[in-house]
């Protein structure tokens, strides 16, 4: 179990922070409050999910990254350290459709032993109050929107004519597309891993996405220092004495308040 941070780390310039060692804490980058809790199959301390976090150099651009690759070990290191150099050569650029591409390529170049990586990528711009995300073969993630007070899936409209926005590192060329939504005041994101929606309780039922969804709904609002901690609770409420099965990654975005000057 990794010791839980308390103050928020806040994100320098053209930082990127992350990787797939056992963490828990909170965040502040560009106009985000998050919450990131990784926790590696024990009694590894290294698992398979990867998050990364990165800032831009002028402080607009935040971008989180949470992949889940087909490996354990010092194999899923190898690749976390390719991973990582393209997304720092991508830190200053919005458009995620190139980056993703990248991000494919990245994987398949010496990625021996690893099979393929699930990964959910998203970009928010601050200043423009807009979100870009891209699923790569990962699982939905859950959005609170404030305004309507109610807790739904992301939105992903898959091409049924073109092999497009498959896992990382099957096959080299493929297409991945991405959407731009608009993130409002007290939004909130809950990323995750297969890790947290496989998981079954002592009589072997599984959490499952709608599971998940459900003890998100039960859980109080307020900041993701709260939500993400409360939500994997009920996740080991949920499974009660049956043990872990899988490398278990969670990350919690809220949008804050606008600074002055920022928005409107």
């Amino acid at each position: 179990m990794p010791a839980t941070e308390s103050k928020p780390y806040r994100m320098s310039c053209l930082e990127l922070r992350g990787g797939n060692d056992a963490v828990a804490y909170p965040a502040e980058i560009a106009g985000l409050a998050g919450w990131v809790s990784s926790r590696p199959l024990s009694p590894a301390t290294h698992g398979g999910d990867l998050h990364y976090l990165s800032l831009c150099s002028r402080g607009e651009l935040a971008r989180v990254v949470l992949a889940d690759v087909a490996g354990h070990g010092e194999l899923v290191s190898a690749v976390a350290d390719r991973l990582r150099e393209a997304l720092r050569q991508n830190v200053e650029r919005f458009d995620q459709s190139i980056l993703i591409r990248e991000l494919n390529d990245a994987f398949l170049q010496g990625a021996e032993g690893v099979q393929f990586a699930t990964a959910f990528v998203l970009s928010y711009q601050s200043k423009l109050d807009e979100l870009r995300y891209t699923n790569a073969g990962h699982l939905p993630p859950l959005w609170y929107r404030a305004r309507e007070r109610k807790w739904a899936l992301t939105e992903w409209i898959e091409d049924e004519e073109e092999m497009s926005d498959l896992p990382l590192g099957l096959i080299s060329g493929t297409p991945y597309t991405q959407v731009s939504a608009s993130l409002e005041h007290g939004d909130i994101l809950v990323l995750y891993t297969d890790g947290i929606t496989e998981c079954r309780n002592p009589a072997g039922v599984p959490l499952g996405i709608d599971g998940l969804l459900e003890l998100a709904e039960g859980v109080p609002l307020g900041l993701p220092t709260s939500i993400g901690p409360a939500l994997i609770k009920a996740v080991d409420d949920f499974r009660g004495t049956a043990p872990s099965i899988d490398d278990e990654t969670v990350v919690v975005l809220q949008r804050l308040p606008n600074s002055p000057g920022q928005g409107e």
